[in-house]
């Protein structure tokens, strides 16, 4: 199966086909608006304002399954996101990334992409914070918290998982990379 054949729901409802980003380059982030990761929304707007003209699309998938960080609805999570990091790349509807309710997205995003571990100053933090919520952790695919990222290229092939401890500086010149 494609990346193509998968759709999201909008805020509105409506169902996204991702085949409408066929020849763009995709990055797909679970997102939360009161995470300790939250502020990830500046340089995720940034690269869209950078490289959007090119062909980058950012889709948004607010999730409240990492410790309840997303708890408004969805016309709220959108105002905060607009209100203090002027995002304009579009936003889903809140959705489950793990679990039976997961969208099935998620299950190929992770089957393409599993768990590689964490990077950056702040992976000593969520290894400990994670080994304490599953002590085996590192040996599933699941998304681990808010702001995973997975890159897609023009062809929809998943080229890279970001956990959120990853550099934004790394995220962004993966994706420039692929422009």
């Amino acid at each position: 199966m494609s990346i193509y054949e998968y759709s999201v729901r909008k805020t509105d409802g409506t169902e996204l086909s991702l085949g409408e980003f066929r020849g763009k380059v995709l990055l797909i982030v679970n997102t939360a608006t009161g995470c300790g990761f939250t502020p990830h929304y500046k340089p995720l707007e940034e690269m869209y304002e950078k490289y959007h003209d090119r062909g980058l699309e950012i889709m948004d998938i607010p999730c409240n399954q990492f410790a309840g960080q997303t708890p408004g609805s969805d016309q709220e999570i959108h105002e905060f996101c607009t209100l203090n990091y002027g995002t304009r790349f579009p936003q889903m509807k809140k959705s489950d990334v793990n679990g039976e309710q997961a969208l099935p997205l998620y299950g190929y995003l992770k089957a393409q992409k599993g768990f590689a571990g964490f990077s950056g100053p702040a992976a000593p933090m969520m290894s400990g914070l994670l080994k304490k919520i599953d002590p085996d952790y590192e040996q599933n695919p699941d998304i681990k918290w808010n702001f995973t990222k997975f890159l897609v290229d023009r062809e929809g092939n998943v080229i890279a998982r970001f956990e959120p401890t990853a550099d934004m500086k790394e995220v962004e010149q993966a994706a420039a990379a692929l422009l």
